[in-house]
C-alpha cells in the first residue's frame, strides 16, 4: 500500500515519528539560501560572525529564545512550512547526527547566513558560512541516505513531490557593490545567473522538481544602506542590480522548465512586493519602513542587533528587524504572498499551486 505521494507506507512507518505527513501538502521541504532563510545553521559553524543566537534576536519567539534566526521571531521558511501543513519548519541539517538523519523525512534546512551563489561570497565578512554549492552537497548526502533506505524509485518519487525553497543572491550583490568592482554590471549579473543556473541544474539532476525561488528584494532600501545616504533614502544603484537580477532569473527559470521534464516552479518577485510595502506602508499595517527596530545610531543601522542595542516596542509595525533583515511581521507577509499571491508578485504559479502540481 502506498500513500498519496506514491511510495510505500511501510517504509515511512519505520522512520516518521514527529511529523504527520498525511496533513502536509508536500512530503518534505528542503530549504537552501542565506540569512533570510537560515533557521539556525550558523549556530553550528565555529567562528562564524554571521550568527543570531543571542538577544534581542528571537524576542518574540517561544520563551524569547534566540534561535539563530535573523528575526525577532519566525522567518518566511517557518511561516511557509505552516501554510503547507507542517507544525514547524525543518531543522538545520547540521543540528542532526548521522542516526537522526534517517529519521527526519520532513526535510532539512541547509540555509546559511552570509552565503551566496559564488563560493567566495560572505567568507571574508562572516569568517565561516556555507555557500550554495556546499548546501547542495549536503542535500546530496541526504539523498544518498534516502536511497539506501527507500530504494531509488521511491526516493525519486519522494523528492520529485517535495518542495525546494531557495532564497539567495543578495549577499553576492552587496559584495559586488561595496567592492567598487571594475566589472560591468551586465557582466557581473550574467555570471551570477550562470552560477545560479549551474546550482539549479545540479539540484534538478539530484531529483528536485518543485522549486520555490525568492529573488532579491530592493536591498538598497535596507537601513544599512540608507545609513550612507545623506537624505536617508534608498541606494538606487543597488536596487537597479536587484531588479535586473530578477529579470534574468525569470528568463533562466523559463529556460530550465523547457529543459527538465516535470519541473514546476514559483518565482517570487521580492523586489516588487517589498517596494509596494515601502511605498504604501499603511496598507500593510507598517508605520516604519526605513529604520531598523533593533540596532544603534542613525536609523538604528550603525550596528547589528545585540543585547545592548535600542529595541522598538511596536515590532509588528516595523518592516526591518535589524540593519539588513525583515521583522517577523514582514516575513509573514512574504510567506502569505508566496503561498496565495497573484501574478504581480509570484509567477507563473504561487506556492499553493506549486504544492498541488
Amino acid at each position: 500500500m502506498a500513500n498519496k505521494w506514491g511510495f510505500p507506507l511501510v517504509l515511512l512507518s519505520l522512520v516518521i515519528a514527529v511529523l504527520n505527513l498525511a496533513e502536509a501538502a508536500v512530503p518534505a521541504i528542503f530549504i537552501l539560501g542565506d540569512s533570510t532563510a537560515d533557521v539556525g545553521t550558523n549556530n553550528f559553524l565555529p567562528g562564524s560572525m554571521a550568527r543570531a543566537d543571542f538577544p534581542y534576536n528571537g524576542i518574540d519567539f517561544s520563551n524569547s529564545t534566540p534561535t539563530g534566526r535573523f528575526s525577532n521571531g519566525l522567518n518566511t521558511a517557518d511561516f511557509l512550512a505552516k501554510l503547507l501543513g507542517y507544525e514547524k519548519s525543518p531543522k538545520p541539517f547540521l543540528s542532526l547526527n548521522s542516526t537522526s538523519l534517517l529519521k527526519w523525512f520532513g526535510g532539512f534546512s541547509f540555509a546559511s547566513g552570509g552565503s551566496g551563489l559564488f563560493d567566495t561570497t560572505g567568507q571574508r565578512m562572516t569568517k565561516n558560512c556555507i555557500p550554495l554549492a556546499e548546501q547542495i552537497q549536503q542535500f546530496s548526502s541526504v539523498r544518498s541516505n534516502l536511497t539506501a533506505l527507500m530504494g531509488p524509485v521511491a526516493t525519486e518519487t519522494y523528492l520529485s513531490k517535495s518542495l525546494f525553497f531557495i532564497s539567495i543572491g543578495s549577499n553576492d550583490i552587496f559584495e559586488y557593490y561595496s567592492s567598487n568592482s571594475s566589472i560591468p554590471e551586465e557582466q557581473f549579473l550574467s555570471s551570477l545567473v550562470l552560477a545560479y543556473e549551474n546550482h539549479l541544474k545540479t539540484l534538478l539532476n539530484l531529483g528536485a522538481r518543485k522549486l520555490g525561488i525568492i529573488s532579491v528584494a530592493p536591498i538598497g532600501c535596507c537601513p544599512s544602506q540608507r545609513f550612507f545616504n545623506a537624505t536617508g533614502g534608498c541606494i538606487e544603484e543597488l536596487n537597479d542590480h536587484a531588479k535586473a537580477f530578477h529579470s534574468k532569473l525569470d528568463v533562466l527559470m523559463h529556460k530550465l522548465s523547457s529543459e527538465f521534464e516535470g519541473l514546476k516552479y514559483s518565482l517570487r518577485n521580492a523586489f516588487e512586493m517589498t517596494i509596494n510595502v515601502i511605498q504604501n506602508p499603511l496598507a500593510f499595517n507598517f508605520t516604519q519602513v526605513a529604520a531598523a527596530c533593533c540596532g544603534t545610531g542613525k536609523l538604528n543601522a550603525e550596528n547589528f542587533c545585540k543585547p545592548d542595542a535600542n529595541l522598538c516596542s511596536n515590532r509588528d509595525q516595523y518592516l526591518f528587524w535589524d540593519r539588513f533583515h525583515p521583522t517577523q511581521a514582514a516575513y509573514k507577509l512574504a510567506a502569505v504572498t508566496l503561498y496565495g499571491g497573484g501574478p504581480q508578485f509570484v509567477t507563473p504559479i504561487n506556492f499553493a499551486q506549486l504544492a498541488e502540481a
